[in-house]
């Protein structure tokens, strides 16, 4: 695989990643937690959600062709409670905006790598762009993972590798990638 595609893939392999874990810990909420905020000036995890999912469909709709802010977007509004919305209302705009980013990532050619896209009238090649908004993600999905994390307490199901348990799990994951692997032994 050329460079240029394994790089396409591998972000697409993040994106997901950043996802998954997401909504594992969003999973372990009540409803009502996920409303909570932790503090004066803080953020709700459906506001943390709802930013993502705003900022997904402005970056990522016609990516290659329109600057990423686009003139409707309202990012003051992805910070403010929509009175009446439910998890299922923030797991379908969440939805729309993973929907729009994994369209146009599946999309993308090794010719579109060389190609530059605007955000806010700043020029930045398509791998600046992708990489900066893995990164933008990854520091939201964390905070989601916090709160998450601390709203449930004990009953918090790891999304890792559990903590005591990395010797257990290296072992055991090593022997099955060796076995396969004679040129690991």
């Amino acid at each position: 695989m050329r460079p240029t595609t394994q790089y396409l893939s591998d972000a697409r392999d993040q994106f997901d990643k950043y996802k998954v874990t997401a909504e594992l810990a969003m999973a372990q909420m009540p409803d009502g937690d996920l409303f909570d905020v932790p503090f004066a000036g803080g953020n709700s995890i459906v506001i943390i959600a709802k930013h993502l999912a705003g900022n997904m469909l402005s970056r990522w709709t016609n990516f290659l062709t329109t600057d990423g802010e686009k003139k409707d977007r309202n990012r003051d509004d992805e910070f403010e409670m929509d009175p009446g919305w439910s998890r299922d209302d923030l797991m379908a705009y969440w939805d729309q905006g993973w929907s729009c980013l994994t369209d146009v990532m599946d999309s993308l050619t090794e010719d579109d790598l060389a190609r530059s896209v605007t955000i806010r009238g700043k020029e930045h090649s398509v791998v600046r762009a992708i990489s900066r908004q893995m990164t933008h993600y990854a520091y939201h999905v964390g905070q989601i993972v916090l709160l998450a994390r601390v709203h449930a307490g004990d009953s918090w199901q790891t999304l890792s590798i559990a903590r005591g348990e990395s010797e257990r799990f290296n072992t055991k994951h090593w022997r099955a990638r060796s076995a396969s692997r004679p040129d690991l032994k």
